[in-house]
């Protein structure tokens, strides 16, 4: 019997981000099939502090922090000691520099490592300094790391020095809610919330720059000059101004009643908003995985995504690739997608195939065949 440090600091926050949303998943899933072991995860209190609860083996212990730097590398080093665990796994790219517990850390991504050009927030910024200083170094003490695609296995292993045994790929994979077997009043339950139209293209906005929302607004401002009646772009928890400067800039300021801004929907709502789109545009310019890709294809609902990193890896031959540096070639593959019922249904069967490739049940037994090893 081991006894398992998991490191999740904003597990606990309500508005999950990717790494979160992974380690909750995997977390449950491990909650399921493992009885044996013991298990202590380290987190920071925050709203949402009943996503996960206590069971037989595994205990929540939260600690205090007023940074992530705080709490990461002064809270979480007493409480490794404290609680005396085996070894520690953390789950979202760093971990504390002084722990002396054997290491296995879960790679996301390096991309803070290859570029920072300071175009987004000063919060973004000041992380990724952050983790470009932490990340070699809790990578080199680390006995395994973990990452999510082939393609990020490459990248870390040439960009850190690595060599290829010490990193395992484990994929994300798709919570069974993203399903295309909802009520239709479910789903125009909510077109109605939130004053959708019958068909539309859904796009997660983000102000980080490799989710390259410029260009996806410049590409959907050329599709709505080539046809007359256009559908509404729906984009997710973005700043209707900067929409609106970016159009200012291209003397295209009319177009922006074609915009339709929600605001942040929850997880819990996403499955049934996947459901009611039409397409799903994820031209994203570098992802580690992209689990938005997959989630879709889960409701049925068919994706444009990238040509680059891992995301050709993730959706296989079920969606429809484009350039996403190239603004023309993502206004063309709208186009052509839209325009095209036998293209649409073709990439509905397929991606509801390769979803179903993706289960936290076989990553979390991938993940338990790892802590074997440590």
């Amino acid at each position: 019997m081991k006894r398992i440090g998991i490191e999740v600091q904003r597990l606990f926050r309500k508005k999950k981000h990717g790494m979160e949303v992974v380690a909750l998943e995997l977390i449950k899933e491990l909650q399921q099939m493992d009885h044996k072991n013991e298990y202590v995860l380290f987190v920071k209190d925050d709203e949402d502090n009943t996503c996960i609860s206590e069971t037989p083996n595994w205990k929540i212990k939260t600690l205090s922090g007023k940074t992530y730097f705080d709490w990461e590398q002064f809270s979480l080093p007493k409480a490794i000691k404290n609680e005396r665990i085996d070894f520690l796994h953390s789950t979202c790219n760093t971990s504390a520099l002084r722990s002396i517990n054997p290491l296995l850390l879960t790679l996301h991504d390096i991309i803070y490592l290859e570029k920072i050009d300071f175009k987004g927030t000063a919060y973004q910024n000041f992380g990724n300094l952050y983790r470009r200083f932490v990340v070699p170094r809790v990578a080199q003490k680390s006995k395994f790391i973990i990452t999510v695609s082939h393609f990020e296995k490459e990248v870390i292993c040439e960009k850190l020095k690595l060599p290829e045994e010490k990193v395992k790929v484990v994929y994300n994979a798709v919570n069974k809610k993203f399903n295309n077997q909802y009520e239709r009043s479910l789903v125009e339950g909510i077109r109605k919330k939130y004053n959708l139209p019958h068909s539309f293209i859904l796009f997660l906005g983000n102000t980080a720059p490799k989710k390259n929302t410029g260009n996806v607004i410049d590409a959907y401002a050329k599709y709505c000059g080539s046809i007359s009646d256009p559908l509404p772009l729906v984009i997710l928890d973005y700043d209707r101004q900067l929409i609106i400067e970016r159009l200012k800039a291209n003397k295209q300021e009319e177009l922006f009643k074609n915009f339709i801004l929600p605001g942040f929907i929850s997880s819990d709502e996403m499955p049934l908003l996947y459901n009611a789109a039409t397409l799903f545009l994820y031209p994203s310019l570098r992802e580690s995985f992209g689990l938005p890709i997959l989630e879709a294809m889960g409701c049925g609902t068919p994706v444009i995504t990238s040509s680059t990193s891992s995301m050709p890896e993730v959706a296989a031959d079920a969606a429809l690739f484009v350039d996403p540096y190239n603004v023309n070639d993502i206004t063309k593959k709208i186009e052509d997608l839209i325009s095209n019922p036998e293209l649409q249904s073709e990439l509905i069967k397929k991606g509801l195939q390769r979803s179903a490739d993706f289960t936290w049940n076989k990553a979390a037994r991938e993940l338990m065949d790892i802590y074997e090893m440590m």
